[in-house]
This record gives C-alpha cells, structure tokens and sequence, in this order.
C-alpha cells in the first residue's frame, strides 16, 4: 500500500465510505511477505514514500520473476529492478509487462507514474562512456514520478558545451553530474546553479583513476557548496535522492 492509498482508506473512514473493520483488515496485511529466499518489504512505500526496488546483481533470475511477480499480487503498479541481466530480463518478460534497456540494465514492470514531482531533474555526464550510469539515474528517478533532462557528454574538456544548456541548469530542481576520469564536472555545475547537486563519481578512465576512486576523493573534496556525492558508478542512489529532494515541497 502506497501513502496515496492509505490516505484515500483514512478518507473513506472519515466520510464512512469504509467501516472500521474493513480498515483495519486492510493495515492487518502483513507487511513483508516471507518467500524463503527474500522477505518483501510491502510496507515501504508507507513508511518512505518509495515501494521497494529489486537489486539484480546477484540473484537468480528466477529469484528475479518470483520477487516481481509477488510484488505484482500485491497492487506494487511500477517496480524497478536494478543492475537486471538480460537473461533475467528474457525470463520475466515472459510472465509479465517488462521495459527493459541494456545499457543501463534497469528493468521496469508496470506503466511508468505521471510525473508529479516539483520540477525538472537534470542528469549531467562528462562524457559518453558516463551514460550507462546516467541512463539508470535517469530512469530511476523517471519510475519514481519524476521529469527528467539528459545532457549527455557535457564535460570541462568542451565547458562550452555544459555553457550552451545554462537554462536548464538554472532551472533545474535538482542535477545529477556524473563524471569520471577527474570528476571535475560536479564542481563546475555546482558553481553554475542554485539547486543541490548529487555528484556520481564513474569507474571510467586509465590506470590513475583507480576505478573510480580519483573522482570520488575530487567530488568530495568540491569547493563548490550544495553538492552531495554518492557511491562510485551508483546512478540509483542518485536518482533516488534527486527524487526525494524533487516531492519535498511544504513538510513541517
């Protein structure tokens, strides 16, 4: 049950649309379901907004389609799956309606939501080789309501190419900026704008930047104020915090 849905079982009381027992019936469920070899976690979307996410990597794809389709039982209407293989891809795109793209290895069952969120979110790469984490940022945050812009292979070897889109930058709600070799790109974008800036810190370039490490130690050491940064080549971490950060909007 997602908050949309409590919310509209809280109205029906209140109006007595609903009766008290059928309530409470309803928030009896329980709320992880015990498959032997995961426990899933239904009451998520209540208690944090967002339903749970399937990580690929790791398990079967049986294990993958089983997951899925016990979410699916249980009214989940968009699930995301990360770090997806193509083999399970094949598997659950048999017993269900399966989106599935390759380069960023996320697989989406279900009809993606409406965008509700504020505004736009901007997902910035220093180069090409940076889109298959920009790609699962991307549709991560798309599977959680969100409108996103890609700016793709924008880095500070051309700044004028990052320059050119300076509308989007300024009015973003949030930028991802996702870099890796040197990882300069968070700190140029986050003395461009007036939004936070999650920095994604890629496995990509030579021997020197350490899988990663290079960018991470210069995004975290930015002197730019407002920018965040998340684990080497973690675009959903990414996305999931600039979806956080995209439906805040008058709490407390």
């Amino acid at each position: 049950m997602e908050q949309k849905e409590l919310r509209l079982l809280l109205a029906g009381v209140a109006s007595g649309e609903v009766d008290i027992e059928s309530a409470l019936l309803k928030l009896k469920e329980a709320p992880f379901e015990d498959l032997g070899f995961a426990k899933l976690d239904h009451h998520r979307a209540v208690r944090q907004g967002i339903a749970e996410v399937i990580y690929g990597a790791g398990k079967t794809a049986e294990q993958i389609r089983d997951i899925a389709s016990a979410m699916r039982a249980h009214g989940q209407q968009t699930i995301l799956i990360t770090r997806m293989s193509p083999d399970a891809a094949m598997l659950a795109g048999k017993d269900m309606p399966l989106q599935y793209d390759e380069r960023s290895r996320i697989g989406i069952v279900g009809s993606l939501p409406e965008p509700d969120g504020i505004g736009n979110i901007v997902v910035a790469t220093g180069g090409t080789s940076d889109m298959p984490v920009a790609e699962e940022a991307a549709r991560t945050a798309e599977a959680f309501g969100n409108r996103v812009v890609r700016l793709y292979d924008v880095g500070v070897a051309g700044l004028h190419r990052l320059l050119a889109h300076s509308e989007e930058l300024m009015t973003a709600r949030v930028i991802i900026a996702i870099a890796g070799m040197e990882g300069a790109l968070a700190s140029v974008i986050g003395g461009l704008a007036d939004c936070p800036v999650i920095a994604v810190p890629t496995s990509v370039g030579y021997g020197a930047s350490f899988g990663g490490l290079a960018a991470l130690l210069s995004m975290l050491n930015s002197c730019s104020g407002g920018v965040s940064v998340v684990n080497i080549d973690n675009g959903f971490g990414a996305g999931y915090l600039a979806s956080m950060i995209n439906h805040m909007e008058g709490r407390g």
